[in-house]
């Protein structure tokens, strides 16, 4: 297999119109093929998922069908929503190939085998529609080879889509054209993929393995290498190669068995002969030969088991034996050093600073980063057309913090290769030629340059529009005037131009403490100087997840103590915060990500609209530590029970409130909402969260984390063009009252007696249901929502003072789990 540098030939109109594709089929319903037709369903696209006909089957759709009821059981879960299953058709190869000219995007997904394929796809071009496209997904296949077949008007309408896996979640998809390849219709795929797929798009040569497994594989089978040379255990090669240099904390091995041992041997078996390292790939063929494939198969390099007293343990795989022994924590002392380093530069300073010769984390490191940014700056020209797609791939592709070539930035260009010469270890020409243009670094520190070694040019590095992180205006390295307003600890008030202002929250894991209240409010406060100059703004940030809820540990500590009046001046400065988020004259939309707990989903809660990203994993989460949400996430529930209710059956308004307050309609959200609540219930997706009442149906869902920012704002700018005015507070909100309490708490008490929720369990679903029923009082009788707010600041005191809460409370802090006490 040739490995010459192919010419470029392409390059995407970043600002194309997005192609059109109302339903699409997938070919293949394996494991990639049933996952991709998945995600389609998820953001709306009908899909037909076809297979072969199985020898001697009754069922000819029965490889799909089987498909589809996999998905429905996999983890993680492969639907947003569990009733998008019904988006897809199952079919065969036999009957329902002539479906397909009703498809405008036809993918085939089936067994990385070119004979497969073409044998597949030679029947398949008969049956498209003349402008539809078709794209072949494989990690690592010629596409060339593969579109042999191919007559000339298909091939135009023909490249390489290359998903990882699982499609839903990871972001990489690398697009790989042939030269005839039409750019339109490539650029037009390209950015569906980017909004509605929501995927990070890389352009890739049609080099083996194209760019991230090219890249990825070959790191991971250096690391083995470097584990076996060096007589290192894969507790400690996993330690070396995650989180401490910007890595998943599965470091190579744990991912390898969550990717398929088996597919990584296959990706490796794609480089050309030699390529790939060799003195670890034979004990890969013997662990696949023994059927350790990894996850899949409950047993790879790392294999659960259960102990004496049948408590889960972990168990590892020793390498000179092929036995598996009891995990050890890798114990690294300049690991451990280096992980109280604030920023992923400064541990990786701090990590090839020490001497080789003395320090296993270095004697291991530089000759592992060496071969990444060597291979990765000789893969410029070849696999890729420049070093900022090959760092977006590895982003998006590995889950890297940093790609390559930053990395190099970050630990310094010179310096390295200066190292790396005196320990006799090669050093790229491309990182020579850099050098000796009197240039330091990849990407210019003044500008959105990067040095390409293949033209000695700083090439302009190309903005996806539409997409932006708060960093990016933090930096000030866009057309718009851009800077930090204010900022403390926990967050900032950045402008983002436009007049929009957006409250970044970056506190350690996003906690909300008191600098995060104190700056909200703030900024929001009807008569601040923000609340003048800006015309809405937006709530986000640029970390992993959006909030872990409120500050944890603040609060122990001052409930210990007894300091009450502290806890209740807390309490009470939350609900405050989340009421000027409701009522603040210029609208509020919060834009959250990731996990959005406890008081992160309060903030939610509370604004004028919510702009989520598809995996938002939403929920108010205070039950599982022995509380009830009391930053007005209670009253925020019984309000939305009410509207629900009164949205399916209207209160007749010759009716006394208490008709309505007791309604079949009131009692039925109400027990939705305790369920909510007192199960702690954390939603799968943005979108699921709709179901538990946590986003409504106006709130507009973004598929690519990249576009969320600015997806945010331009929904500020629309609640602005609607003419936005704040709510007023609710004074007149009818109360369920005591016949509802009494409804709830019996629910709660049959609960206990089915061994569902311990004793405290039951205490703070009690405590819930007397916040949602509006305490003790009679059915109908009219409430405000200050009134709702002093009992979530009595319920919530109230268990605060309990030893068992503390205990859940201590528990979570240390293990970050919850405790059922």
């Amino acid at each position: 297999m040739s490995t010459s540098a192919p010419a470029p030939t392409h390059s995407l109109n970043l600002s194309a119109q997005p192609l059109l594709v109302r339903r699409a089929a997938v070919l293949g319903a394996g494991t990639m093929g049933s996952r991709i037709a998945a995600h389609l369903a998820n953001v709306g696209i009908p899909t037909l998922l076809l297979d072969m006909v199985p020898e001697g089957a009754h069922h000819k759709n029965k490889l799909a069908v089987l498909a589809i009821e996999n998905l429905a059981k996999s983890k993680p879960a492969a639907f947003y929503d569990a009733s998008f299953a019904d988006r897809i058709t199952p079919g065969n190869f036999e009957d329902d190939l002539p479906k397909l000219a009703g498809c405008d995007w036809v993918i085939e997904a089936v067994a990385e085998n070119i004979a497969i394929k073409h044998k597949l796809l030679e029947k398949v071009v008969e049956h498209l529609g003349p402008n539809a496209i078709l794209t072949t997904n494989t990690s690592g296949l010629p596409i060339a080879q593969i579109a042999k077949p191919m007559f000339a008007p298909i091939r135009q309408r023909f490249f390489g889509t290359h998903f990882f896996n699982p499609p839903r979640y990871m972001q990489l998809l690398e697009l790989i054209p042939l030269p005839e390849t039409d750019p339109q219709i490539l650029s037009a795929f390209a950015a569906f993929a980017d909004r509605l797929l929501g995927k990070q798009v890389v352009l890739a040569n049609d080099t083996p393995n194209f760019i991230a497994n090219r890249i990825g594989v070959t790191v991971m089978f250096t690391a083995a290498t470097l584990m076996l040379q060096q007589g290192l255990t894969i507790e400690e090669a996993d330690a070396l190669t995650g989180q401490a240099i910007g890595w998943p904390r599965t470091g190579t091995f744990r991912l390898a068995d969550m990717v398929g041992i088996d597919v990584l041997a296959h990706v490796a078996m794609n480089f050309p002969q030699g390529a790939a390292p060799g003195n670890f790939f034979d004990l890969l063929a013997e662990i696949v030969k023994r059927g350790w494939l990894g996850d899949k198969a409950k047993q790879g390099f790392y294999k659960k088991t259960r102990g004496a007293e049948g408590k889960e343990q972990r168990e590892v795989l020793d390498l000179k034996t092929l036995e598996y022994r009891p995990l050890a924590k890798a114990s690294i002392p300049s690991l451990e050093m280096a992980k109280n380093a604030a920023t992923l530069k400064e541990r990786l300073r701090i990590l090839l600073a020490n001497d080789p010769a003395k320090d296993k984390a270095a004697a291991f490191l530089w000759p592992l980063l060496s071969t990444l940014w060597n291979f990765s700056a000789e893969r410029i020209g070849e696999a890729a057309n420049d070093a900022p797609s090959i760092d977006r791939a590895m982003k998006a592709g590995f889950n890297w913090e940093m790609g390559p070539f930053e990395m190099w930035d970050a630990a310094g260009v010179r310096e390295t290769v200066t190292r790396m010469k005196a320990m006799q270890l090669p050093v790229s020409a491309a990182v020579e030629e850099l050098l000796d243009s009197g240039n330091e670094h990849w990407y210019a520190p003044d500008g959105p340059h990067c040095f390409n070694p293949a033209s000695g040019a700083w090439d302009m590095v190309p903005r996806q529009p539409g997409h932006a992180r708060v960093a990016d205006y933090r930096r000030g390295r866009r057309p718009v005037q851009s800077c930090i307003v204010r900022a403390n600890s926990g967050a900032s008030l950045v402008d983002i131009g436009d007049h929009i202002g957006c409250i970044e929250l970056h506190s350690l894991k996003n906690a909300i403490g008191g600098d995060v209240v104190s700056l909200v409010s703030s900024v929001l406060r009807a008569d601040s100087d923000a609340v003048r100059d800006f015309a809405g703004f937006v709530i986000s940030g640029d970390r992993e997840h959006f909030s872990v809820g409120a500050n944890l540990m603040q609060l122990l500590l001052a409930a210990q103590e007894g300091e009450w009046d502290e806890v209740n001046g807390a309490i009470r400065g939350f609900q405050q915060m989340t009421q000027l988020i409701k009522f603040c004259p210029r609208p509020v939309v919060v834009a959250p990500f990731g996990m959005t707990l406890g008081g992160g989903a309060e903030m939610c809660l509370h604004a004028a609209r919510r702009q989520p990203h598809a995996e938002t994993y939403i929920g108010l989460v205070e039950a599982g530590v022995g509380l009830i949400p009391g930053g007005g996430g209670t009253k925020e529930m019984l309000l939305r029970s009410v509207d629900a209710a009164a949205a399916i059956a209207p209160p007749d308004p010759k009716d006394p409130p208490s008709r309505f307050a007791q309604s079949a309609q009131m009692i039925a959200a109400l027990r939705r909402t305790l369920e909510t609540i007192a199960m702690a219930k954390v939603s799968a997706s943005a979108v699921d969260a709709r179901g538990l009442g946590l986003f409504s149906a106006a709130d507009r869902v973004t598929f690519n984390r990249e576009r969320l920012l600015l997806d945010a704002k331009a929904e500020v700018h629309a609640l602005i063009e609607g003419g936005y005015t704040a709510p007023v507070p609710r004074a007149e909100i009818p109360a369920p009252g005591l016949a509802a309490l009494a409804t709830m708490e019996s629910g709660i008490f049959l609960m206990g007696e089915a061994g569902y929720a311990s004793e405290h369990d039951q205490k703070v679903a009690r405590w819930a249901a007397y916040i949602l029923a509006g305490g003790r009082i009679t059915a109908g009788s009219l409430v405000s929502e200050q009134y709702l707010l002093d009992l979530e600041r009595e319920a919530f005191l109230s268990l605060c003072g309990e030893r068992k809460t503390q205990e859940r409370i201590g528990f979570t802090l240390k293990t970050g789990k919850p405790l059922r006490n």
